[in-house]
């Protein structure tokens, strides 16, 4: 290409930073606030420019995405830059050093409740939009961008609401926004999530009668999957990361005076090629057996499945990867390819057979904690490489 796409991207900065910050100061936690009010700032930022976009809702009507789509002119393969708008709670307000909703600029940090996460990164997406727009005539295939506000609530409404769409055109891979400037995540480990009940005996806390309370049985199973023998990570595996079993939550009883009869808990499995799904039920389900053997009760432990994802790896060479870290190379960057711990949106294409790639970003400090901010400074490099690889990808018509 004849211009120079750093120059570019420098140019697009100020406006890049300056639709951010309205983004910012316009609150959508997850779950906490409504979010008509974030989703309209970019709906009236991209009206302005003639953009095409529409709204997503879920099955059940609520409003769960906004979806920029861009064909190119000619038929070919579909790429799409997803980046949440709903953001995490604030925690405690009065430990931050500036309002959550600040959406200023100091010292070259955008302060804010996502700043990092990734209310930057959709700003940047949609700029991103209107530069292909501009260059559609001489690309094929098309570029979508996918704004989900139901990302942080653990629904990933959007992204599902954008793959059940007929109108929708499926996307040959996906680039996640979230922050971080030295790695790109091409891979994570899947998870297993259930719910267990766990059942006792219940009565007065007084009481001389011998009771087996859920709480004690409970315990038992805690301390039976904590520590549960799972595989080590084998020399020279391709997938470099061991399964992790975690207890995440319970919950039992109330007061003092009653020995409960119902406990439950939450239990969390992160999977890998070599332990998936089965293995994880499999554990479980034995666990909540020998339990029942053990210390009977008059009813059996329940184990109910919340979610399933698969793991993910993206192969050498698999784009849209391979077109990203080609991208960051020609900038200056030098990216390492990571393969996760926790799950991410990655997941949840993987079980589409959609690649996806996510952490790829600006330098940012207490996301989902205290006194949010993304570095500015690095955004103009970001902007570049994420603009390289998405016109790379949609090459010539």
């Amino acid at each position: 290409m004849s211009e120079n796409l750093a120059d570019a991207a420098r140019n697009r900065t100020a406006s890049v930073v300056d639709l951010a910050q309205r983004l910012v100061r316009a609150p959508s936690r997850g779950g906490i606030d409504p979010y008509g009010s974030v989703l309209q700032i970019l709906e009236e930022w991209l009206e302005q420019r003639h953009l095409p976009h529409r709204r997503l809702c879920s099955p059940d009507g609520a409003l769960v995405g906004l979806l920029v789509e861009i064909p190119g002119a000619a038929p070919g393969p579909w790429w799409t830059l997803d980046a949440c708008l709903d953001t995490a709670s604030f925690g405690d307000e009065d430990a931050w050093s500036f309002p959550p909703t600040s959406g200023d600029v100091v010292d070259g940090w955008l302060l804010g409740r996502g700043s990092a996460d990734s209310k930057l990164a959709a700003a940047a997406f949609c700029h991103i939009a209107a530069d292909v727009r501009d260059r559609a005539h001489e690309l094929a295939g098309g570029l979508a961008v996918l704004l989900d506000v139901d990302e942080h609530t653990g629904g990933f409404g959007g992204a599902l609401a954008y793959l059940a769409d007929p109108d929708a055109v499926r996307p040959d891979g996906v680039m996640i926004g979230y922050p971080g400037l030295d790695e790109v995540v091409v891979g994570g480990r899947g998870l297993w999530r259930a719910r267990v009940r766990v059942h006792g005996d219940s009565g007065h806390s007084g009481s001389s009668r011998p009771t087996v309370g859920a709480i004690s049985r409970a315990v038992h199973l805690v301390q039976a999957l904590d520590t549960a023998p799972l595989p080590a990570l084998a020399d020279g595996a391709p997938f470099p990361l061991p399964p992790k079993l975690s207890v995440t939550a319970f919950h039992g009883g109330e007061g003092f005076s009653v020995v409960p009869d119902l406990c439950t808990l939450n239990i969390d499995v992160r999977l890998t090629p070599a332990f998936g799904e089965s293995e994880a039920r499999s554990l479980v389900h034995a666990a909540a057996a020998n339990l029942d053997r053990a210390h009977p009760a008059r009813h059996a432990t329940e184990i109910d499945t919340v979610a399933c994802w698969p793991p993910f790896q993206l192969g050498a060479g698999q784009e849209p990867a391979a077109a990203l870290l080609r991208a960051a190379k020609e900038h200056g960057l030098q990216l390492r390819a990571k393969t996760a711990g926790p799950s991410n949106i990655g997941n949840l294409l993987a079980l589409h057979g959609i690649p996806a790639t996510a952490g790829f970003g600006v330098p940012y400090e207490g996301l989902h904690g205290i006194d949010e901010r993304a570095h500015l400074a690095e955004l103009p490099a970001v902007y570049a490489v994420y603009l390289r690889t998405v016109l790379d990808l949609l090459g010539p018509s």
